[in-house]
């Protein structure tokens, strides 16, 4: 059985074509379609050929839409022999941000699906219109073929009232749906179970804080197997510092700002999504340019590192301080994963904690699963891949076993 899972975006096509057999999972392919309707787009592929060698190539080619987007997706996987036909497909899955209170679990795409995604657009308005067009798409390309719909805030939809309820009217939560959701809840949640079987217990046993760290961030309290906090809010604006997002603020800097430099809401909208983070304190959203630019000296950069780490410690003694117990502390993400300094500093000082790394260890483990803590370390520190593609692919393969 082959499934495909999709990541339709405003202007790319994430894609990856499993073969599954016997609970055993093989990617048969990979890639992704960019710069979706504008010039100089491409498909970009990654396949084994017959013989287990692997093999590439990136082609040019004007696609001015999902539809043709995925129109090519497949014709790419049947020319290199990855996919035979539309017959061998038994899923495919997709990737959708917001599920709003919906949607607790991944979903297998009806009208209602599809009219309940539509109604959370105004929650997520950058993310969910393309989501949404990937699976409209799917349906009318692979007639017969079960769609399913992972939601990024599915995970966090077992939060307690008291860590998703903000402080304000409750009128706003129960007609406006002004609430905290969180992200990242496919990767968190994957590496969860991941961690887990690392330490050898069930998820269902595990008291964990997870930090998903990449040009988006999160952190997750996870207390037996159940996500009970995240930094992420109504947004994924909220919470740790990212590439090119502020995370935590004061919501009063909005109205000083309208005040008394005139800005509106398109303006703080784009000041704070795309023009802060990193960006805003030192001019590049690449964690390892900043690491080059601290090391030759630039203030700015070495001031964004130790803002990103203060925020990083912050969350870590919080949600130790919410869990009680912490099994272990997982990092993950394109950061989590690669960068031992981040690490290293995110940890400093929290021995208090139950926390204390093992220096060689950190500075070994890059994108594979290590454990970096010390032999006296309380608290297991791990360093976990995440695969959101094989989680979106396996939920959606328990969805239809489930249906």
């Amino acid at each position: 059985m082959k499934i495909l899972v999709l990541n339709s975006g405003s202007s790319s096509i994430k894609f990856r074509l499993f073969s599954v057999s016997d609970g055993d999972w093989q990617v048969a392919a990979s890639g992704a379609v960019t710069r979706l309707g504008e010039e100089g787009a491409s498909v970009r592929l990654s396949w084994s050929d017959a013989s287990g060698e692997a093999r590439a190539r990136e082609e040019a080619a004007e696609i001015g839409s999902h539809h043709a987007g995925i129109e090519r997706i497949v014709a790419s996987l049947q020319d290199t022999g990855a996919l035979g036909g539309i017959d061998e497909l038994g899923a495919v899955g997709h990737r959708v941000v917001h599920g709003g209170e919906a949607f607790h679990a991944p979903t297998l795409v009806d009208d209602d699906v599809i009219a309940a995604i539509r109604q959370m657009i105004p929650l997520a308005p950058l993310h969910n219109p393309a989501n949404l067009d990937g699976i409209l798409v799917a349906r009318e390309l692979f007639p017969g073929v079960p769609q399913v719909a992972v939601f990024d805030t599915a995970f966090h939809q077992t939060m307690p009232r008291t860590a998703y309820r903000y402080a304000i009217p409750g009128y706003l939560y129960r007609e406006h749906h002004v609430r905290r959701y969180g992200f990242h809840g496919t990767s968190h949640h994957y590496v969860a179970k991941a961690a887990a079987r690392r330490l050898g217990k069930p998820l269902s046993q595990c008291n964990l804080i997870t930090l998903h760290l990449g040009n988006g961030a999160s952190a997750t309290a996870i207390r037996d197997g159940a996500s009970v906090d995240t930094s992420m809010g109504m947004t994924p604006l909220e919470g740790l510092v990212m590439g090119s997002r502020c995370g935590d603020i004061d919501p009063a800097v909005h109205f000083y700002l309208c005040r008394h430099l005139g800005f509106d809401n398109d303006t703080l909208d784009d000041l704070l999504n795309r023009q802060s983070g990193l960006v805003g304190l030192c001019g590049v959203n690449d964690m390892r340019e900043v690491h080059r630019l601290a090391e030759a000296g630039n203030e700015d950069a070495e001031l964004a590192l130790g803002v990103t780490c203060h925020r990083l410690r912050k969350y870590i003694g919080a949600y130790a301080a919410v869990l009680g117990h912490v099994d272990a502390l997982v990092f993950t993400g394109g950061i989590g994963e690669n960068d031992a300094e981040v690490r290293r500093c995110a940890c400093a000082d929290l021995t208090q904690l139950g926390i204390a790394l093992d220096a060689e260890a950190n500075a070994r483990a890059q994108g594979s699963l290590e454990v970096i803590s010390s032999a006296d370390s309380r608290v297991a520190v791990l360093v976990v891949p995440t695969d959101e593609e094989l989680e979106i692919g396996r939920q959606a393969l328990e969805a239809i076993d489930r249906s």
